[in-house]
């Protein structure tokens, strides 16, 4: 085992019989967990170190629990202590889908079908028992915006007005995620594991209950990966041709996706300056040319123009939105 495990893992693992186990760190992710593949005489497997009071892994536990009984592909949990914040998952091996889109592109279309087959399968089950994806926590995200992005460009903002537009436009949506679906809320190419038995769901445990389209923007308009504005009309239009769904979940899709795109917009700077990762701000040109496209459909022309008061024209090149500026 590496010298640099805490002895708290070791017990953790001895407990579990893996006691013969060699740990290799992981890519994690913008989180304070640390990931480690786990070789041992049993095989291999991953653990997650998530460590309270920052971290807590119950909820990771309770919706893997929900999607392994509703036949969808999150990972067995081999072994668990949520006090210490640890937890033993299986191995989803190494062929995520962003990797292997990078190798593969003629598999884009297929790989990008079967995703949105998997969303539609989890659409299809009742809500896993998670917290409301209400107005307050959407407006909170979309605090972030002008709590981190527009502080770090020095633009002092119309808050009070942003919020009550935003409070406007999120109303139809609010009224058709009544019962709402599981949201996993980080539902994209660097989360889905490409298994022989479909796909694999990863990080999941911030998951909400809230619209069907939310995980589709976050699929389609991915803060990490390039996807084609053809591809993305061809899945958005696969995903309603599947479920029934007609222009209002269209104009949902877009209202999500500028408000999801407004909060990782913000979630980046934060990254940035609160947490010292500056690799996020490289993201940030992409998400802002998704959002500025969520933007033209009219259903957000109050806020389009929002933007157009408060915003000056020559930060809305993504080029110059910090990505650009403030390379890490």
């Amino acid at each position: 085992m590496d010298i640099n495990i805490p002895d708290h893992i070791g017990k953790f693992l001895r407990d579990a019989s893996w006691s013969d186990a060699v740990l290799d760190p992981i890519d994690g992710d913008a989180s304070g967990r640390r990931y480690f593949r786990v070789n041992g005489g049993k095989g291999k497997a991953i653990l997650m170190d998530a460590p309270p009071p920052e971290e807590d892994p119950k909820p990771f536990l309770h919706v893997a629990k929900y999607l392994c009984a509703h036949d969808l592909n999150a990972p067995d949990i081999l072994a668990a202590d949520a006090e210490a914040g640890l937890v033993l998952l299986e191995d989803f091996g190494d062929r995520r889908m962003r990797e292997h889109l990078d190798a593969h592109a003629d598999d884009e279309y297929a790989i990008y079908r079967e995703a949105i087959d998997t969303l539609t399968a989890l659409h299809k089950q009742p809500p896993a028992d998670c917290p409301p994806y209400d107005l307050a926590f959407y407006q909170q995200e979309l605090a972030l915006f002008t709590d981190w992005y527009c502080k770090a460009r020095g633009l002092d903002v119309n808050t009070a007005e942003y919020s009550d537009l935003w409070d406007k436009a999120l109303r139809p949506v609010l009224a058709a995620q009544n019962p709402g679906v599981t949201v996993l809320r980080d539902y994209h190419a660097e989360n889905i594991m490409l298994l022989e038995n479909g796909q694999g769901l990863l990080d999941f445990q911030d998951a909400l209950v809230g619209h069907p389209a939310y995980d589709l923007v976050s699929l389609l308009q991915d803060a990490r990966r390039d996807v084609s504005p053809a591809l993305e009309t061809d899945m958005l239009e696969y995903y309603c041709a599947q479920n029934g769904a007609g222009d209002d979940f269209r104009t949902a899709y877009h209202i999500l996706g500028a408000q999801r795109n407004l909060k990782i917009i913000g979630i980046f700077v934060r990254l940035w300056q609160r947490d010292g990762k500056p690799r996020y701000l490289s993201f940030i040109p992409r998400v802002w040319d998704a959002m500025e496209r969520d933007l033209q459909h009219p259903a957000l022309v109050d806020i389009r123009q929002w933007f157009g008061r408060n915003i000056p024209g020559d930060l809305r090149d993504p080029s110059k939105t910090l990505g650009g500026v403030f390379q890490p």
